[in-house]
């Protein structure tokens, strides 16, 4: 199983289009972590740019992420990304809590976008 957090100095980027890079944590069948990786953040808005098939060619099946539109959203999904919203702080705790299974969608969009980059209406 592969995750993917969008991250800025190894927190949860609040902001999925706009992230530093993603950390890909590889996790063993017991559990574990058994690597990671970071992927560099293409330019441009999270929805615009081709990151969820780029995620999904590394066999990222999870997205542990902080706000995120509903445009964003829905590609991760079709690419076989199942999405977690609201998730914040340091990405290393962040996934030893999912894995104990503490993480939990907060079905949260962000619509309120007042710097004017709403992936979802371009």
């Amino acid at each position: 199983m592969k995750i993917a957090i969008p991250t800025r100095a190894n927190a949860v980027d609040d902001h999925f289009g706009h992230c530093e890079s993603y950390s890909i944590f590889t996790i063993g069948e017991n559990k574990d972590i058994e690597g990671t990786e970071t992927l560099a953040s293409p330019q441009g808005c999270g929805c615009k740019s081709n990151i969820a098939s780029v995620l999904q060619d590394k066999d990222v099946t999870i997205m542990l992420a902080g706000n995120m539109g509903t445009g964003a959203l829905n590609i991760l999904t079709k690419h076989g990304i199942k999405v977690y919203r609201g998730c914040s702080g340091n990405v290393t705790e962040l996934i030893n809590d999912f894995l104990d299974g503490k993480v939990t969608d907060s079905g949260e969009g962000c619509n309120h976008h007042e710097e004017g980059h709403q992936c979802e209406h371009h």
